[in-house]
């Protein structure tokens, strides 16, 4: 039987990807539902540690953070890679104000 990470997402990450859902679903029928699909796919395969991710330019290599790009859609999954965790910080769009989830790693390591 697989194992699992368990799963936290920053509730901004949440209203990114609502909000490219909506963008995209608005332009095309459907095309929000694949971007959709696209995330949850990425979510799921690192849950499983089947996608490893990688480094995010502009962040100190010894964080934990890594990001998982889209094959469809310019975005990618940015995640802090924890080994008891998996926590999304932010679905960031490739070339929209880079590093701007980068105060959301801050909160989270004063927790």
């Amino acid at each position: 039987m697989p194992t699992f990470l368990p799963l936290s997402v920053e509730p901004e990450a949440e209203e990114e990807l609502a909000e490219a859902v909506d963008w995209y679903e608005a332009r095309e029928p459907g095309l929000g539902a694949a971007l959709f699909a696209e995330v949850d796919a990425a979510v799921f395969g690192l849950r499983r540690r089947e996608l490893p991710g990688v480094t995010v330019p502009h962040v100190r290599a010894e964080l934990p953070v890594r990001r998982v790009l889209l094959a469809r859609f310019p975005y990618a999954v940015v995640f802090l890679d924890a080994s008891d965790e998996l926590h999304v910080l932010a679905v960031a769009h490739h070339r929209r104000r880079p590093g701007y989830w980068r105060d959301r790693l801050r909160r989270r390591r004063r927790r």
